[in-house]
């Protein structure tokens, strides 16, 4: 089956077709690291690594990038209010950000740029659009002029008046028009800076994405992708600057974005106290139950996050790690056509995943798992698993408490044998009896 995507654009599902068939290329909005990013932003790393993984099985060549931004206002007040440099901060936070991810099963991307180590092409680029007649200097700043562009509000499809209420942008009197944003703006002695053709500043969010994509994926390129939210203005500012800048009739072909999250039907909030971050989640839970959770719904449709989702997707892995537990069991060389054709109509994860509970086979049971970037690891150290601060024994004592029992079977002392499996179990440790003897998994 043909792969097929849901194209933002045109809002309507299409057949994908590269620019070049043997070359495919890939940019997705990463996080602001001003902190431990939350939930909410690991939905399209995890869903869009699914498709990375779908294209890399389909293209001789897939080159997948996803930035991270490490200059913003609101890095600067975490920094400040810290006590420590903005280096300092977005190092720590944006290594966080990427041990995270690769526990939750994601693959690395060929590029992840920092935005501050692409300022130079940033401001090409606005001398770029300057010159022909989309942007101009106002006292300090760089702005783009909405209405040098036709097509501008093509993407999200607002009207003018929608555009301008909907921008988040300042008034400010050097605007030529309310629409206009920022490209560069001027920063003070205290603030991070970097010298240009308009004075001592730095770059507008915006403009980030364009220039690295860029200079990452060439001018025009194939999947452009991130949250619903970034729709607008976020999105629909890097076409307009990139196709200016360019001169070309696209930036990116598709356009891909994945629905929002909620937290047990709520807004995720602060002031809610429902607010989580992956690294503390990764304490409670399994990488891959979180993953599997995020995988559960359609990527483009709304995402219920909630403790009985996760306990549900533990269950779910628990089978799936069991039917490979004892076993030496590699995956099958193909992924099962009935996973493969459900990811292939717009990445349907949902259906994949159902695809996988009818799996009788455990090689291949492994191989649709591993198209979604689960089962990944051996199936014991799956069942050993065990939450940060746990005071529950540790494996030595298990094996240990294991041997007793043995012992008291042997001696036919039952009695104690069952004293010992329910103080286990009361422990949270299960144990299973088997043909080939005894099993213990965490529950």
């Amino acid at each position: 089956m043909s792969l097929v995507i849901y194209n933002t654009l045109s809002r309507e599902k299409e057949p994908f077709a590269p620019i070049d068939a043997g070359h495919v290329r890939m940019y997705v909005c990463g996080p602001t690291v001003y902190d431990y990013v939350h939930i909410g932003n690991a939905r399209p790393v995890v869903a869009f690594d699914v498709l990375y993984r779908l294209l890399k099985r389909r293209y001789p060549r897939v080159t997948y990038v996803r930035n991270i931004t490490d200059i913003d206002d609101r890095i600067m007040v975490r920094a400040a209010d810290n006590k420590e440099s903005i280096e300092a901060l977005t190092t720590r936070t944006g290594d966080a950000y990427k041990s995270d991810m690769r526990r939750l099963g994601a693959l690395a991307p060929d590029f992840e740029p920092r935005a501050t180590e692409y300022v130079e092409p940033m401001i090409d680029m606005i001398e770029r659009l300057i010159a022909r007649g989309h942007a101009y200097a106002a006292e300090g700043h760089v702005l783009f002029s909405v209405p040098s562009m036709s097509e501008y509000g093509r993407l999200s499809r607002h009207t003018r008046d929608e555009l301008v209420a909907g921008a988040r942008v300042d008034v400010a009197p050097y605007k030529k028009d309310p629409a206009d944003f920022v490209l560069w703006k001027p920063s003070t002695p205290q603030q991070p800076g970097w010298d240009s053709p308009w004075g001592r500043g730095r770059p507008g969010w915006h403009i980030e994405c364009s220039a690295m994509s860029g200079k990452l994926l060439g001018e025009t390129f194939d999947i452009h992708a991130g949250g619903l939210d970034l729709i607008f203005p976020h999105h629909e500012n890097e076409i307009a600057q990139s196709r200016c800048a360019f001169g070309h009739g696209i930036m990116a072909t598709y356009w891909m974005h994945n629905g929002f999250l909620n937290i047990s039907g709520e807004k995720m909030s602060k002031s809610l106290g429902n607010f989580f971050t992956v690294h503390e989640l990764l304490d409670q839970y399994p990488g891959e139950v979180i993953r599997l959770l995020l995988l559960s719904a359609h990527y483009r449709q709304p995402l219920d996050f909630t403790h009985e989702g996760l306990v549900q997707a533990k269950a779910t892995l628990d089978r799936w790690y069991g039917a490979l537990r004892g076993k030496d069991v590699q995956a099958a060389p193909a992924v099962p056509q009935s996973v493969e054709d459900a990811l292939s109509d717009d990445i349907n994860t949902p259906l994949a995943i159902s695809a996988i509970h009818q799996l009788g086979d455990p090689a291949e049971l492994r191989a649709g798992a591993n198209a979604l970037g689960l089962l990944q690891q051996d199936a014991e150290a799956w069942f050993r698993w065990t939450p940060a601060g746990s005071s529950g024994p540790t494996d030595a004592e298990i094996e240990a408490a294991i041997t007793a029992r043995q012992a008291a079977r042997k001696a036919k002392d039952f009695k104690e044998s069952d004293r010992i499996r329910d103080d286990l179990k009361a422990k949270g440790v299960i144990l299973e009896d088997g043909p080939k003897g005894t099993t213990w998994k965490r529950g």
